[in-house]
C-alpha cells in the first residue's frame, strides 16, 4: 500500500482503499473472481498497520467501559431482590456485550503469551535453537494480536440493526422506454439468480409487463441471512448501454433501472391502522389466462397519512394478495421511519459509498465493450455475461462491503464517543 506520509489517519484509509480497488484491476475473466476476493482479503488485512495508537486509545477505553458495564450487570443480575424484568433487561445487554467480553479475554491471554515469550527469548538468547523457536512463535502471537485488535476494532464499530433482516426488492424501468423494461427484467432476474447461488429463498411479489414482455415494474421477497446487509448497496439507478431490439439502425442507446432494496418490516416496527388505509380491490388486469379478469382478487392499499399506494394482482386469492400488499406497504413506511432517523447520523455512508437513494447512478453495464462499472468504488467487470447471470455480483458486492468497513474505522477515529 502507498505511503501516505503525515495524512490524516482517515483519509489514507479511504485513499488506501481507493488504490487497492483501482490500481492494476484484475481482468474478472471467467475464473477470476476467486483471485479478486484474496484480493479484497490481503487488502483488509492491510487495514491492521492503520492501526494508529489513537485508535488504540479509544478502544483501550472503550473496552474499560463495558467490561465495567458487563460487572454491573452481572452484579445486577446475581441480586436476590432483583424483579424479572430487571434481569431479563441486564441479561440481554449482558449478552449484547459477550462478543467483545470474549474478544477481551481473548486479547488478554495471548498479550500474557507475547510477554512471556519476549522474557523466553531474554533468558535464551545464547541458546540459537531455543531463541529461534521462541521468535517464530512471538511472530505468530503478535500477527494473532493484530488479528484480535481488528476483531475487537469491528465490534465496536456502530452495525445497522436491519442487516440481518430479510429484504423487499423493487425494480423499476426508467428512461428508455421498452429497452428499460427488457433491461428490468433481466436485472430483476440477476437478483433471483443471486438469490438462488446463496440459498435464499426468493419470492416474486408482482410483476407489472410491458408490451414487449419486460417489466414496467416488479418486486420480490428475499429471505435468508444477513439478506439486506449483503442487498443494501444495490439501490440506485443501473445504466445499460446496448442496442436495443427495436432499434434497426444498429445506434447504441442508454436507458435506466431502478432498483430499491428496503428491508423488511414487522408489526413492532410499524404500526398499521385500519383507519390509515383505504383498501380498493378490483378485476385484474393485463395477462393471466383464463382466470384474469373474472374476479375482483387486485389489491390496492392507500396509506393515507404517508401517500404511499401499493398495489397487487399476480395472485389469484384476493387475501394472498392482500397480504404482499402489506408486506410491501410495511417496508416502505419501514424504510422511511428508518431514513428520518439516520438524518443527525454521519453522513460517511453517502460521502463515500452512496446514500443508496435510488435517484443515484450506480453502476452502468455496457454491452459492446462486455463490461459492469460500479462508480462508487471504481469496479470494472469484464464478464458481463457472468454478472447478469448472478455469478460475479460478489465482486461488487463485496468490495461495497469493505468500503463501508473502511469508512466506518475512519470514522471510529474521529467521534471517539
Amino acid at each position: 500500500m502507498r505511503n501516505f506520509g503525515r495524512l490524516g489517519l482517515g483519509l489514507r484509509l479511504r485513499l488506501g482503499v481507493r488504490h487497492l480497488l483501482t490500481t492494476s484491476p484484475p481482468p474478472y475473466l471467467p475464473g477470476s473472481q476467486s483471485v479478486f476476493l484474496r484480493h479484497l482479503s490481503t487488502s483488509a488485512s492491510d487495514l491492521q498497520s492503520h492501526m494508529s495508537p489513537d485508535i488504540i486509545k479509544i478502544m483501550e477505553q472503550r473496552l474499560s467501559l463495558i467490561q465495567h458495564r458487563a460487572a454491573f450487570l452481572q452484579a445486577l443480575m446475581n441480586k436476590p431482590n432483583a424483579s424479572p424484568s430487571e434481569f431479563a433487561t441486564a441479561n440481554k445487554e449482558l449478552t449484547r456485550l459477550r462478543p467483545s467480553l470474549d474478544l477481551i479475554q481473548h486479547l488478554t491471554a495471548n498479550q500474557k503469551e507475547i510477554s512471556g515469550l519476549k522474557s523466553l527469548m531474554a533468558e535464551c538468547a545464547e541458546d540459537k535453537d531455543m531463541f529461534d523457536m521462541a521468535s517464530q512463535e512471538l511472530g505468530h502471537a503478535i500477527e494473532e494480536e493484530k488479528k484480535l485488535r481488528m476483531s475487537l476494532l469491528k465490534s465496536l464499530l456502530h452495525k445497522d440493526d436491519a442487516d440481518e433482516r430479510d429484504c423487499i426488492l423493487e425494480v423499476r424501468a426508467g428512461t428508455g422506454g421498452e429497452e428499460a423494461s427488457l433491461f428490468a427484467m433481466e436485472i430483476f432476474k440477476m437478483y433471483e439468480r443471486y438469490s438462488q447461488k446463496k440459498g435464499w429463498n426468493f419470492d416474486v411479489v408482482a410483476i407489472n409487463h410491458s408490451d414487449l414482455r419486460g417489466f414496467k415494474e416488479a418486486s420480490g421477497s428475499i429471505s435468508g441471512a444477513g439478506v439486506y446487509g449483503k442487498l443494501k448497496f444495490e439501490s440506485g439507478i443501473h445504466r445499460v448501454q446496448r442496442v436495443p431490439v427495436t432499434e434497426k439502425s444498429g445506434r447504441i442507446h442508454t436507458s435506466a433501472v431502478t432498483v430499491a432494496v428496503l428491508p423488511q418490516a414487522d408489526e413492532v416496527d410499524v404500526q398499521l391502522r385500519g383507519e390509515d388505509m383505504r383498501i380498493d380491490t378490483y378485476r385484474s388486469g393485463g395477462s393471466g389466462g383464463q382466470h384474469a379478469n373474472t374476479t375482483n382478487s387486485a389489491v390496492r392499499i392507500i396509506h393515507n397519512p404517508s401517500g404511499l399506494t401499493v398495489t397487487i394482482q399476480d395472485e389469484r386469492s384476493q387475501h394472498m394478495n392482500k397480504a404482499k400488499a402489506l408486506k410491501v406497504l410495511c417496508a416502505r413506511l419501514y424504510e422511511i421511519e428508518r431514513r428520518r432517523s439516520q438524518i443527525d447520523r454521519s453522513k460517511l455512508r453517502a460521502e463515500q459509498i452512496g446514500s443508496g437513494d435510488r435517484s443515484e447512478r450506480i453502476r452502468t453495464y455496457n454491452f459492446p465493450q462486455g463490461r459492469v462499472t460500479d462508480h462508487r468504488v471504481g469496479i470494472t467487470c469484464h464478464s458481463i455475461d457472468e454478472v447478469l447471470q448472478g455469478e460475479s455480483l460478489d465482486a461488487f458486492i463485496d468490495a461495497l462491503l469493505l468500503q463501508q468497513e473502511i469508512d466506518a474505522i475512519a470514522s471510529f477515529s474521529s467521534n471517539p464517543c
